[in-house]
């Protein structure tokens, strides 16, 4: 089953789950606010593609934290920062069943489903 994680008002998230819709790509939506994150899951998306792909240095929350930890950011606190706030991962998280992908592009779902 693919899955999609991410926040419903986001606005990537809106329009990679209306691509989905769109092309009838049967999914199941995991949202963080409500379901959270599980850390196994976490790492095993790190060891797949790297915490720096999935920390959203360019949102809110990352905005939100303090000089001092964005400085000193490294793979130990970027876990523990994402398991606390798992909206700070980069949205939207496609789980194919084959593959992982970050972020949305028509183009690379397109490549991916059709």
């Amino acid at each position: 089953m693919i899955k999609i994680y991410g926040i419903p008002n986001c606005d990537t998230m809106k329009k990679a789950r209306k691509w989905l819709d769109e092309h009838k790509v049967d999914y199941e939506f995991h949202n963080f606010k409500k379901d959270g994150l599980d850390a196994s899951l976490l790492n095993d998306w790190i060891s797949q593609l790297g915490w720096e792909m999935l920390l959203n240095k360019r949102g809110m929350m990352w905005r939100k934290l303090d000089e001092q930890t964005k400085a000193n950011i490294d793979q130990a606190s970027a876990i523990r920062i994402m398991l606390e706030m798992p909206s700070i991962i980069k949205r939207p998280v496609l789980d194919t069943g084959n593959s992982l992908h970050v972020g949305f592009k028509a183009e690379t779902y397109q490549d991916i489903f059709l």
